[in-house]
């Protein structure tokens, strides 16, 4: 790093990706400030420079080696291979550059005195992370699956046994569906549907209630689809429409794969798209010359479809928010609850990386035909069919909170 670049970043100031330090401060002090760099998107800790902003230099005697021997070898876990520099100011002073990547094994933590704790990065400081947010970071670092967790006060009749009979006789294999209560809780804790307790009956997991639960927003309010439509650019107080939907992500389908299958009963994706229809297709004007009138979509049926997919399979279920669909008069936005999985980008993503949030839901999504078997439908869909049908550009913004895919509406004849 030049002394220019370095002097612009401190006169940026501090923020959640910038941390200035003077180099006496404890090892443990200066571990939280990595910790909570890397359970975040990474960043840069500059030592010898106040918080004011102003230069004081680092005076530390073989500052590399206690960063890199000390702090990052006994006080920051798992391992993270920082790049480290010195950079040299015109009065004889140095700054020491410590910069971070996005950590891939989250939760980092600072272990000293037989604890670990967790920081995470808010604004410019860094903060013991809460419950709620360990969770998060231990699901997004793929040590915790929270579609396995169990759902309090559920049972096996909250599961729709036809469509979980249909799944498991005519796509899993089974001969038959199982022949009593016990026999079901078995088979389906295996599955990853259910999960035992040490007392009483087996409990719903989150992937089993929101594939084939009758109501799945009766026990977990953010199942679910929040639906939206507004004849304006924004969202106006009076909407076209304004609902919640509820159902199992699974329809209920009659018939065996290759035998003509059909569905018997909508799942929560056919509800969906049955009640977006009104307000992102019409049909034409004139006559064609079989007497009929086509339907002109506002936007790319395949790329929608693919969109709301992605939105309800690889949502964090940590978040207590629902999918959410609103269409405007120029787009529609789907926004899913949570960030992208740990080391996973936008750039990568795009560039068709995999790495699914939750996998039992995937599969089974995947088993039914309705998630494509590449796993690649952002970069084989979305953007191609978008581009091709508008003109223009889908959209994709992340925050802390949410991933949101925004398609333009193709521009009116």
């Amino acid at each position: 790093m030049l002394q220019a670049e370095l002097l612009a970043l401190i006169a940026n100031g501090e923020n959640s990706g910038v941390e200035f330090k003077r180099d006496d401060l404890r090892p443990e002090q200066l571990a939280k400030e990595i910790v909570a760099l890397a359970n975040l998107q990474g960043g840069r800790l500059l030592l010898g420079v106040e918080d004011d902003g102003t230069v004081s230099g680092i005076a530390r005697p073989e500052l590399e080696r206690w960063v890199m021997d000390t702090v990052f070898g006994r006080y920051v876990h798992p391992l993270i291979l920082p790049f480290y520099e010195e950079v040299a100011m015109d009065n004889g002073q140095r700054v020491a550059v410590i910069t971070l990547t996005q950590g891939v094994a989250k939760p980092y933590v600072v272990r000293q005195n037989d604890r670990e704790d967790i920081y995470i990065r808010v604004g410019s400081t860094s903060r013991l992370a809460t419950r709620e947010q360990q969770a998060r970071l231990f699901e997004s670092g793929g040590m915790l699956h929270a579609e396995l967790l169990p759902v309090s006060g559920t049972q096996l009749e909250d599961l729709d046994q036809a469509r979980l009979t249909d799944y498991l006789v005519n796509i899993a294999g089974d001969e038959s569906a199982p022949g009593d209560q016990a026999a079901w809780e078995q088979r389906l804790c295996g599955l990853g549907l259910m999960t035992t307790r040490q007392q009483g009956s087996a409990v719903c997991t989150i992937a089993g209630l929101v594939l084939f639960g009758h109501s799945p927003r009766r026990s977990m309010r953010q199942a679910g689809v929040r639906w939206m439509s507004f004849a304006g650019d924004a969202m106006d107080y009076q909407a076209q429409d304004d609902t919640v939907l509820d159902a199992p992500l699974v329809a209920l389908w009659k018939g065996r794969p290759g035998s003509g299958r059909s569905v018997v009963a909508e799942g929560l994706m056919e509800r969906l798209m049955d009640r977006m229809r009104p307000f992102i297709s019409a049909e034409a004007a004139s006559i064609t010359a079989q007497l009929r009138r086509e339907t002109h979509h506002r936007y790319p049926m395949d790329a929608v479809r693919e969109a709301l997919l992605n939105a309800m399979v690889h949502r964090d279920w940590t978040r207590a928010t629902e999918v959410e669909v609103v269409n405007y008069a120029n787009r529609l936005e789907i926004t899913s609850p949570g960030v992208l999985q740990n080391s996973m980008t936008l750039e990568k993503m795009l560039a068709g990386q995999r790495s699914p949030r939750n996998p039992i839901m995937v599969e089974i999504m995947r088993d039914y035909g309705y998630v494509e078997s590449r796993g690649m439908g952002v970069r084989r869909k979305i953007v191609p069919l978008t581009r091709q049908y508008s003109g223009k550009e889908a959209i994709f913004e992340l925050t802390d909170d949410y991933l949101r895919v925004v398609i333009p509406a193709k521009p009116s004849a």
